[in-house]
């Protein structure tokens, strides 16, 4: 029986603080490689909160606390410097955010900034193919980026997270500003990515965590109620918290 793969992210009685507000409370989950795991819950439950404790986010809001463990890869991320963590561990945010810069200079300024060495027009291309996007922009790279769609931009802040070579992609909300068409597309490039990276999810969209992830984690008030295989959350729940929740008595 082959033995089950090492987490890239495994997280111990991690709590958290807001100034002396605790958003989160002993949470301990692992992620495993190579899968898309979700973050559910209502408003206010800490799942943003956890995804940006997953690269020291958080470390940019003045008077914020941290207790607790994040291993990456068996490593401290706490002891780790940001911004090399950073570099590994990329993210997309809930809007669309191109630099005021060309297409092609998007994706290509973090690889650039970090030092790659190798072939910068190759790089662009593939990071540009992973997002789902080289079709749609390759004649039109020395257009500013603000004259994509908001559906591509979010594609092209996927392809500039990927060009500096991470390990693990966080996206929060990364769909709750785009069309169905857009989100479609941006959820197909989601399932594509986790052959190469591991995939943090937050989402408030449920039918949107049962379409892309392998595990789902539901929150409530700071804690972790429940993790598990997606479908088994959305139809057999332990737990009578996670039950009202996919079901909509609550949320």
């Amino acid at each position: 029986m082959q033995a089950p793969p090492s987490p890239a992210i495994s997280i111990r009685d991690l709590d958290f603080w807001y100034g002396a507000k605790q958003a989160l409370m002993g949470i301990s989950l692992d992620v495993l490689p190579h899968q898309v795991t979700a973050f559910i819950g209502p408003s206010g439950c800490g799942k943003s909160t956890l995804l940006r404790c997953l690269n020291r986010m958080n470390d940019l809001i003045p008077d914020t606390r941290t207790e607790g463990q994040i291993l990456l890869d068996g490593r401290d991320v706490n002891k780790v410097d940001p911004v090399l963590l950073r570099r590994r561990v990329g993210m997309v945010f809930q809007k669309p955010n191109p630099f005021p810069k060309s297409i092609f200079q998007n994706v290509a300024w973090g690889a650039r900034i970090n030092g790659y060495r190798g072939d910068i027009n190759e790089l662009v291309e593939r990071s540009l193919h992973q997002a789902a996007l080289w079709d749609e922009v390759k004649d039109r790279l020395k257009e500013n980026a603000y004259s994509l769609s908001g559906g591509q931009q979010q594609r092209l802040c996927v392809a500039r997270a990927l060009a500096v070579e991470p390990d693990v992609i966080l996206m929060d909300e990364p769909a709750s500003a785009l069309d169905p068409i857009a989100t479609a597309k941006l959820e197909q490039t989601i399932l594509d990515l986790k052959r190469h990276y591991t995939v943090v999810i937050v989402t408030h969209n449920m039918q949107q965590a049962q379409r892309v992830a392998d595990e789902t984690a539901f929150f409530y008030l700071g804690e972790l109620i429940e993790m598990g295989p997606t479908l088994g959350i959305f139809t057999r729940p332990v737990k009578s918290q996670t039950e009202d929740y996919v079901t909509g008595r609550f949320g």
